[in-house]
């Protein structure tokens, strides 16, 4: 790798900011605002809208819209069934 090209890599607490969840990472992220981990040193705190712990995907509660076909409203429309 070619030195002084690249950013700083360093850990990085991530906060959902919807549930309140912390995770630390790797990350070239930085902040302003920092926040003592478990671990008792400091850290950059960045702040994200969706994780893992409030993604619908990953809690479950994801709705499943059916998409009706084509050939499913043609046959709505005309009144046939598929036997």
């Amino acid at each position: 790798m070619k030195q002084g090209i690249h950013p700083d890599y360093h850990p990085v607490v991530f906060m959902d900011s919807a549930t309140g969840f912390k995770f630390i990472s790797g990350s070239t992220k930085t902040s302003k605002e920092t926040i003592k981990w478990e671990d008792g040193k400091e850290y950059p705190l960045v702040r994200v809208e969706i994780s893992s712990d409030s993604h619908p995907f990953y809690t479950g509660k994801q709705k499943f819209t059916q998409a009706d076909g084509r050939v499913d409203r043609f046959n709505k429309k005309y009144g046939l069934t598929s036997k």
